[in-house]
């Protein structure tokens, strides 16, 4: 599912406009990324917890050549799904 289909699915089960649906994305997109940066954790019950986690830096490879490459540190987001979302696929 696009961004797209994902305004329309919100517009036509709200109600609302297609752009008060954007915008309404749009503000839930900055909260959860908002939370991260301050608390490094947002928790959504039943849904879904986002964790930002630091990744130190490391030594990689280059799959063509083989040359070693350096990762630099930096910070990475893992989602752990919530038990409302994992009865909904099961």
């Amino acid at each position: 599912m696009s961004k797209t289909d994902l305004v329309n699915y919100i517009a036509e089960e709200t109600g609302l406009t297609k752009a008060d649906s954007a915008r309404a994305l749009e503000a839930f997109v900055s909260g959860v990324t908002e939370g991260l940066k301050k608390e490094g954790k947002v928790t959504l019950t039943g849904f879904a917890t986002f964790t930002a986690k630091h990744k130190e830096a490391k030594t990689g490879r280059n799959p063509r050549t083989g040359e070693a490459v350096e990762i630099p540190a930096r910070m990475a987001v893992t989602v752990k799904a919530g038990s409302k979302l994992k009865d909904a696929l099961n």
